[in-house]
């Protein structure tokens, strides 16, 4: 098998080297044929190294960086000022071919703004997009896009979105024609803005895409649809809203579970099942958000992740390149932009 290499933006997030040096020695330790390019400050990650053993060293390489994107920089500015940070060079890693994909934490914005410049989109593609993927029911996964990468999209960055979700759901989680919902505030055909209404339009006249027409928030959840369509702002909300539902019903049943001796008891006696409920919901395992519709694979962490979630977020990135996804994505778009009338 052949080695991946991942280009990491360590300097990134909320906790930085502490988090990002922890994942990156497990994902090697666990994975043989993984290279990690950890772009950062050499001093500090060698600091942090020196708190690990037993792990492949040459898995591990240190790219050495002057700059760090701070979560208060503006898009533009980190665009122009910083082109020596961690983020700018993970992801030039990835646009000179030395690294198969970027992972980084930092601020989406920037991330977003440096990654459009280096890897350019796709053809057919105007805008890249951020998905991932939530729980749905029956232990199946749904996707999720726009989340936040544009706030105000038209009818043809929709089409795009649901072209790219419908490549993800079947390369990343093997769904055989994947069933494609545009989100509304109702499941009418006279429902929603003119937008969504012409999206709709454009959709139901592919026949090569499984569009089940409109969905509702309260359907996301259901297995009603394998990816879920929206703008970025609408998008955005309603995943914040999922993880905080997620960490509520975590922190409620912690809380309950230690009301009482009765209570105590019966937690125990629930253990096992209380085990696979956090499983399903804990937001961590869900980390990794994918900048889609670049000519790259760039994956987005949440900016205070946990080195679990971290982890899990290297793990999506090889994930992909194992599928090809930009190659999946570029095909697909093409034989659908034949199709239209």
């Amino acid at each position: 098998m052949s080695r991946l290499t991942i280009a990491l933006d360590m300097m990134g997030g909320d906790h930085g080297p502490p988090v990002t040096v922890n994942a990156a020695v497990r994902a090697v330790t666990d994975s043989p044929n993984l290279q990690l390019l950890l772009c950062g400050d050499r001093p500090q990650l060698e600091e942090q190294l020196k708190n690990y053993s037993n792990y492949p060293e040459e898995a591990l390489i240190l790219v050495h960086t002057e700059q760090v994107v701070t979560m208060d920089d503006k898009p533009s500015s980190a665009l122009r000022n910083k082109p020596r940070s961690s983020m700018r060079k993970a992801l030039e890693l990835v646009q000179s071919g030395e690294a198969d994909a970027c992972v980084s934490a930092g601020n989406t914005g920037a991330l977003l703004a440096m990654a459009y410049y280096e890897l350019k989109t796709l053809p057919g593609i105007d805008r890249p997009a951020l998905i991932s993927s939530v729980p749905a029911q029956n232990h199946k996964k749904v996707f999720l896009l726009d989340l936040g990468a544009n706030v105000s999209c038209d009818s043809e960055i929709l089409f795009q979105y649901a072209v790219m979700g419908s490549v993800m759901a079947e390369e990343v989680e093997g769904i055989a024609q994947p069933k494609v919902g545009l989100l509304n505030v109702g499941e009418e055909q006279i429902k929603g803005n003119d937008v969504v209404k012409h999206t709709g339009q454009i959709l139901s006249s592919l026949p090569s895409l499984n569009y089940i027409g409109y969905i509702e928030g309260g359907d996301i959840f259901s297995n009603k649809a394998d990816v879920v369509v929206t703008d970025g702002f609408v998008g955005n909300v309603a995943l914040k809203a999922c993880e905080g539902l997620g960490k509520f019903i975590i922190s409620e049943v912690k809380r309950l579970s230690q009301k009482n001796l009765f209570t105590r008891l019966m937690a125990r006696l629930s253990l096992p099942l209380l085990k696979k409920i956090y499983n399903r919901v804990n937001p961590d395992q869900y980390n990794g958000a994918s900048l889609i519709g670049l000519r790259g694979i760039v994956v987005k962490s949440h900016g205070n992740a946990s080195s679990d979630a971290f982890l899990y977020a290297i793990q999506e990135a090889v994930h992909e390149v194992d599928r090809q996804v930009p190659t999946k994505i570029k095909d697909k778009i093409e034989r659908l932009l034949m199709e239209r009338p």
